[in-house]
Order: structure tokens, then sequence, then C-alpha cells
């Protein structure tokens, strides 16, 4: 059995013991020597001969799905699919699994990281003392503050859980959860336009898709009150970076905080480089912890492939034995 490891994190501790199990098995474990998640081209070479992908951010579009040759299955390191041509392995009878949860506390945590980072500007504060200065900040305090999550999946309940630790009021919006559940939370359900109106803080907990596309575009963003801060730790391309820009320079909002880009690495995001934004490497999900869940996680559902078993967290079908 020939096993594709593309996650940087993973690829990069070769002897994890979460990789063990694979060992046992007598597969092959073919690593991603890049240092970054592989183009659609790259995925194509490397997957050939290929049984089964522990799979990163790489692009796992229908071009690079159509050079496997043996693939059974992509089991994704991380909660999201939005990299993975879920159509195209459905017709190349590939199954897909992901570690969903597996992250939820590292992002929950980092979200919340980015909110006062955001709030009291530590980013300029830093780079001024390392220059040799001794700025004065001007933040602002988040307790007693709105709170506003879109999306109340695993990571987005963490999030308001950490919230309303902080003494903030929560609301949340997701059209796929009922508002009784959001309600038994300790959290106030209400409608995207509403949460945007009333939230002092807005972070983006939602999958990327045609519909989550410019989400936050300019006119839900004008709808914040004034001095807002905008968090995504989701991924790229639900916050219009562009109109955060423009809204920024107007002095509408306090701060935008980003781990992810539209475009990554972002070399031409409107986002990085301005004064008032936070931005990380798309890092949120990557402590000791949650790299071991995931790797744990995405190990075992290989493990079950081999063994003929289903395996865990299943996004489609499981395909006929060959």
């Amino acid at each position: 059995m020939r096993v594709l490891v593309t996650p940087t994190s993973l690829s990069a501790d070769r002897d994890h013991a979460a990789l063990v199990p694979l060992r046992d098995l007598g597969a092959e474990l073919i690593f991603n020597d890049t240092g970054r998640p592989l183009t659609s081209g790259e995925v194509a070479r490397a997957l050939r001969g290929v049984d089964a992908v522990i799979a990163g951010l790489d692009d796992f579009d229908a071009d690079a799905l159509a050079a496997a040759d043996r693939l059974r299955l992509i089991a994704r390191y991380g909660a999201g699919v939005d990299n993975v041509d879920l159509d195209a392995a459905r017709v190349r009878g590939v199954a897909v699994t992901r570690t969903a949860g597996a992250n939820a506390a590292a992002v929950a945590e980092m979200a919340i990281a980015l909110a006062f980072a955001a709030a009291r500007g530590i980013p300029v504060l830093d780079a001024g003392v390392r220059a040799g200065e001794w700025p004065r900040g001007r933040g602002i305090e988040l307790g007693g503050r709105t709170f506003g999550v879109l999306g109340f999946g695993a990571i987005g309940r963490h999030v308001a859980a950490l919230a309303r630790g902080l003494g903030m009021r929560v609301s949340a919006w997701d059209p796929l959860v009922s508002d009784a559940e959001i309600d038994s939370a300790g959290v106030l359900p209400r409608t995207l336009d509403d949460l945007c109106a009333t939230s002092a803080v807005v972070s983006v907990h939602v999958p990327l898709v045609p519909e989550t596309r410019h989400l936050l575009d300019t006119a839900r963003l004008a709808l914040l009150p004034r001095g807002a801060i905008v968090i995504n730790t989701a991924r790229g391309g639900i916050l219009d970076e562009a109109a955060a820009r423009d809204a920024l320079d107007a002095g509408a909002l306090h701060a935008v905080a980003v781990d992810v880009y539209e475009s990554e690495p972002p070399s031409a995001s409107p986002l990085v480089g301005h004064p008032r934004v936070v931005s990380t490497p798309h890092s949120a999900g990557h402590t000791v912890e949650a790299v071991t869940r995931m790797a744990e996680g995405s190990v075992a559902a290989v493990v079950a492939l081999a063994r003929g078993e289903e395996p865990a967290g299943l996004v489609t079908v499981l395909p006929a034995p060959r």
C-alpha cells in the first residue's frame, strides 16, 4: 500500500507517532518535500501509483484526480473539504473523509487570540518596541461587548463558549442549526444581517461553498457598528478582502484579523501590511495537540480502508473494493 502524506506540518515530522500504524501495516509513505501545499499539477504527478492520501490544503481538483490510477481514499487532515472536488472524487470512486472537530479547540483559541491582538493592536506595539520605540496603544476592551459567531459547528460553539467566558454577549447565525440548539448553549440566535448589525466583533466559522463566498461583502460590512472587528480563521474568500480594506481605510472598522486568504500565500492581498490588520499564515489549527488529533484521525481512516472497514468521517461514499 502506498500512501501520500501532503500536510506540511506532518511532512516535517516524519517520525510522528501517529504514523506508526501505517508503518506497522507495511505501507510505503511518500511525503511532500516542498514545504507548502501542492498545486493541482504537483498533486497529479504525486498521485500516480498511490492508494490513499493524507491530504493537507493541496489542490485536489478534477484535473489532479484524473491522474489517479489506484487512489481509493483522500483522508483530509482537517475539517474543510473545499480543496477537494467531491464530484470528481465520487465519479472516480474515491472516498473522502475529514477529521471534523480535531482542531476545533486550536482554531477557537486562535480566533480569541486574534480578537485580543486586533482590539489592542498588539502586533504594532510589539514591532515598535523591537524597533527601539515606545509606542502608546489606543486599544479597546472586549468584555461587555457583543461577539457574533458566523457558523455554529464544533469551532463556532467553542469560540462562543470562550467569548462568554470573557464576559461578552454572544450571538450566532447558522442556517443548519436550529434556534433552539443555539439558545441552549446560552447564545442568542440571530439572522445574518441582524448579527452583523449588532456585533462589535464578528468571527467567521462557516465552510467555503458557493453560498458563502464573499458572505461578508461591502453591504454586510456596512451593517457592522462603527469600530467593529472582523476575524476570519475559516477560509479565504468568505471575507471580501477588498471590501474589508475599504472599510478599514474609511475608518468604519477598528481592525481586521485574518489567518486565511483568498489566495495563499497572500502576496496580493489588500489586507496584508495594513497597520490595523493582524495577519497569520493559515496556522490557527496548528498546535501540537491539534496536529496529533488530525494525524491520528486521518491515519485511522487509511488503516480502516486497508482492513476493509468503513472509516470515520466519511464525506463521500466508500468505494467498492478493487
